[in-house]
């Protein structure tokens, strides 16, 4: 990994190093999630094809926000953000989508299970943060994961 930048924020650059670790696996995750949104977006089917695909573009804006600003607290931190879709196709901790799945509801539950799991990482992280001492970055994800449940909620919805 690049060597942080200098920066005049007062963390400790091992704790910084860590958080750097922490936000680039989120970053990954996060990006992995918005494209198979958007691969939802485009090949979902069904009855309930247009609420769903319309939908899945407006979750995939939400978590396009989240992925920048996890990669610009990053880059605050000095940190370098591996943010190219090679770093994320290699890094990322989510299970592969289903490759075929078309039907609305297949879709839903693919989406629902990643989205549970890029959540609990993000909730995850904040404790990690506050560990480092980065209570900034524990806040910032405490934000990301409250939105991320939000959107869970909306998916899970349509499931019940």
């Amino acid at each position: 990994m690049p060597a942080q930048t200098a920066t005049r924020i007062d963390i400790g650059r091992p704790n910084r190093q860590r958080v750097e670790v922490l936000l680039n696996a989120l970053v990954a995750d996060l990006a992995d999630m918005a494209a198979r949104t958007k691969h939802a977006h485009w090949n979902v089917t069904g009855p309930h094809f247009i609420a769903l695909h319309t939908h899945f573009d407006s979750l995939h804006a939400v978590l396009i926000t989240h992925i920048d600003a996890l990669a610009e607290r990053t880059a605050a931190l000095g940190g370098f953000v591996r943010g190219r879709l090679s770093d994320a196709a290699g890094a990322t901790r989510l299970k592969e989508f289903p490759e075929a799945t078309r039907d609305g509801m297949a879709v839903v539950k693919a989406l629902a299970e990643a989205l549970a799991q890029v959540s609990n990482a993000a909730r995850d992280g904040i404790e990690t943060a506050e560990e480092e001492n980065d209570m900034v970055t524990a806040d910032l994800l405490t934000g990301v994961s409250a939105d991320l449940d939000k959107q869970l909620y909306f998916l899970e919805a349509h499931l019940r």
